[in-house]
């Protein structure tokens, strides 16, 4: 078997379907899917024996632990040369096992993963959701964009890794959130080879409402601290941006109070996301909302990283994270 899929679930049923009708355009056929529920309460155990047929599939039910330990628990289960990663909420392109052949046949690599793009049927917020995640004027380009501002980690939404480094690594730690990064970092630091396939990309569909996506930011930012706890120099510039920028926002509002000029930053700012965004959607009204996406990305994460560095940093406490039990509510 040249490739596992490996798909941990959390009551996300129709997602499942969209992901696994996906699966079976897939031109590379030489594949297994495994479909790991994480403890739900809304199987998708129906809508997988519907693809009984049609792909080698199988579906592995457990306790709730968590993504990490969830991909582990199908990782230890498959039998793929190679271990393909994604989250239930992905959709891919027909060729997207073929460009993970073709890079794999001209450059061997240890450990891989592409980007994600916005599909035309996402709604208008999971278009502006998805320009906040991947633009450089918002996360520096470090999720698999062309420009970043730093080296490229592999995401668990989108990531591959050879059979023999997994098992040497021990798989994904039991880290709540960031696990997929603290992997990442794993890997780099084993020696091992990891690249950005960057035909190799998924349709993300990410959050779907303005809440549930602050949850997650939130929460990346808190990981962050973690991260850093555990590895120190895995923290960068990029990284403590968007706390810069959630205190720079509320340093500007109240500087507003006595000199209203100081709302321009603000202003540039906004237009420069506006003109972007709009010019990537060809649609004046995503630009709007990837404003709001954008300020909810920044902010969310930058006052999780700042919440967590004054727990951990200066109050010494644990590792912790905001929103477990009630993330996906």
């Amino acid at each position: 078997m040249r490739y596992s899929l490996i798909i941990p679930v959390y009551n996300r049923p129709d997602e499942v379907d969209e992901l696994l009708e996906s699966l079976t355009r897939q031109h590379f056929q030489d594949f297994e899917v495994l479909v790991v529920e994480d403890g739900s309460s809304v199987p998708c155990e129906s809508v997988v024996d519907r693809y009984a047929t049609s792909l080698d599939i199988h579906y592995l039910k457990k306790a709730n632990s968590g993504p990490g330990q969830t991909r582990n628990f199908g990782a230890e289960r498959s039998r793929g040369e190679y271990l393909l990663i994604l989250d239930s909420d992905c959709v891919l392109p027909p060729n997207y096992l073929d460009a993970i052949e073709a890079e794999l046949q001209k450059e061997p690599a240890d450990a891989f993963g592409g980007p994600d793009r916005a599909h035309e049927s996402f709604t208008r917020v999971q278009k502006a959701i998805n320009y906040a995640m991947t633009s450089f004027f918002t996360t520096g380009g470090i999720r698999g964009g062309k420009k970043k501002m730093d080296k490229f980690y592999p995401r668990s939404f989108n990531m591959g890794i050879r059979r023999e480094v997994y098992q040497d690594l021990g798989g994904f730690s039991k880290m709540r959130f960031g696990e997929d990064i603290d992997f990442s970092i794993r890997i780099f630091k084993a020696g091992y080879r990891c690249r950005l396939f960057p035909d190799a990309w998924v349709w993300h569909k990410r959050r779907t409402d303005w809440r549930k996506f602050f949850k997650q930011v939130y929460n990346s930012g808190i990981a962050r601290i973690n991260l850093y706890k555990k590895y120190p120099e895995s923290l960068k510039l990029v990284h403590i941006l968007p706390a810069v920028f959630t205190l720079g926002v509320c340093a500007i509002l109240l500087l507003s109070l006595v000199c209203p000029w100081s709302l321009l930053l603000l202003f540039v700012f906004v237009l420069v996301i506006l003109i972007d965004a709009s010019l990537q959607n060809k649609s004046l009204f995503i630009g709007v909302l990837s404003v709001i996406a954008a300020f909810i990305q920044l902010i969310g994460y930058g006052t999780g990283f700042l919440s967590a560095w004054w727990k951990r940093c200066v109050c010494k406490e644990g590792e912790f994270a905001a929103f477990e039990k009630n993330f996906y509510q």
